[in-house]
């Protein structure tokens, strides 16, 4: 008796096996969830000139892959363009995105590539991250805080970034007169559905 099945009955059952994997990988994927962006933002500040300066990034977009029941799966990337950037006082947005600092012209992209999170207890959580600036990548790990809400998350966290591991302002005259620490405060709010 031959038991080699025949290849109209072969490609039946890889066909099925194939619908199986499907149907099984959608029934795990975790549900859409999508940034909402005028209830969000990207800030930063640094010590300059003797005083505070801050400034928020107005473009900018986000993935997420988010599953409320398990945030540790958590994964999103942020891209950010990085001549977005809208300083307080105004006079420095240019000299901030400009070849001296940002380099806006050459490296348009800012980007985050959250790669998890770590428990730290109730809402808080441990995030691991890489950071993109001027071509430059470094991993950073943060605090932040992750409420859930029925069908809407929200982070907030901050870090903070020593501009001169990206290559930022690192030579002339403004060097000495900016601070080298950069703080980074993200607030992200996304909707299920």
């Amino acid at each position: 008796m031959d038991t080699a099945p025949r290849p109209g009955r072969l490609a039946l059952r890889l066909a099925g096996l194939c619908g199986l994997l499907l149907l099984t990988s959608a029934a795990a994927a975790p549900p859409d969830w999508t940034v909402t962006r005028e209830s969000s933002r990207i800030e930063m500040a640094v010590r300059a000139f003797g005083g505070s300066h801050t400034g928020r990034f107005e473009d900018w977009r986000a993935d997420v892959v988010f599953d409320p029941d398990s945030p540790v799966q958590t994964r999103a990337r942020v891209v950010v363009q990085s001549r977005s950037l809208r300083m307080s006082p105004s006079a420095a947005s240019s000299r901030a995105i400009g070849p001296a600092f940002l380099d806006s012209a050459r490296y348009p992209d800012i980007r985050l590539d959250l790669k998890g999170l770590r428990p730290e207890g109730g809402a808080r959580y441990m995030a691991e991250a890489e950071v993109t600036i001027r071509g430059q990548t470094r991993t950073i790990a943060f605090p932040v805080d992750l409420r859930v809400s029925g069908d809407r998350a929200h982070l907030t966290g901050a870090f903070s970034l020593d501009r001169a591991d990206f290559g930022i302002g690192t030579s002339g005259p403004w060097n000495g007169l900016v601070g080298r620490q950069v703080t980074v405060r993200v607030a992200l709010q996304a909707q299920r559905g």
